[in-house]
């Protein structure tokens, strides 16, 4: 990687990063940040490992940070990001080898990974770490539908929207 490229490497992801705690934020102002019910709209950016490696350290950073600026406890911390972070690296995985001849709809299956590491691994912070006394499949309801709307719906339509113009904003 020569001296430009990860500049614009390291813009990408701080960006991300910067993006996905102010949706974070705007968020928690109407108390969807955190809980049982919850649909960060931050979860959109999940869809952005489908153009650029940046998306990585930016969505794992991101959702680190609001983490902590949300009172998040230290474990939601750790397995919230874990769940982003694992969720980023397995898109990204499916995505690599992509061509850009394929329809943003084949891309939409790009947002399962996030969808099904938030849905399998949240649930047990809720209950564990904040004792909440939901059973386990309600939680895994709650947590599932808030993913599908933010990272299925809504980052189907960032999906959408970003790509007619995906070779400007993230070159090669």
């Amino acid at each position: 990687m020569n001296r430009r490229q990860s500049i614009l490497f390291i813009t990408q992801a701080a960006i991300i990063a910067s993006l996905y705690v102010v949706l974070t934020w705007l968020t928690s102002l109407v108390g969807l940040a955190n809980g049982v019910i919850q649909v960060r709209l931050s979860e959109a950016l999940a869809i952005l490992p489908v153009f650029t490696p940046a998306a990585l350290p930016g969505l794992a950073i991101g959702c680190l940070l609001s983490n902590l600026l949300t009172g998040c406890m230290p474990l939601d911390t750790l397995f919230g990001t874990l769940a982003t972070a694992m969720g980023a690296f397995v898109c990204r995985l499916l995505c690599q080898k992509k061509n850009h001849n394929l329809t943003p709809l084949l891309y939409l299956l790009a947002t399962l990974p996030n969808i099904l590491s938030n849905t399998l691994i949240i649930p047990f912070v809720l209950k564990w770490v904040y004792m909440v006394e939901d059973a386990l499949p309600f939680l895994f309801l709650t947590v599932g539908i808030g993913e599908i709307l933010a990272c299925g719906v809504l980052g189907g339509v960032l999906l959408c929207g970003l790509w007619e113009h995906k070779d400007r904003l993230f070159p090669r």
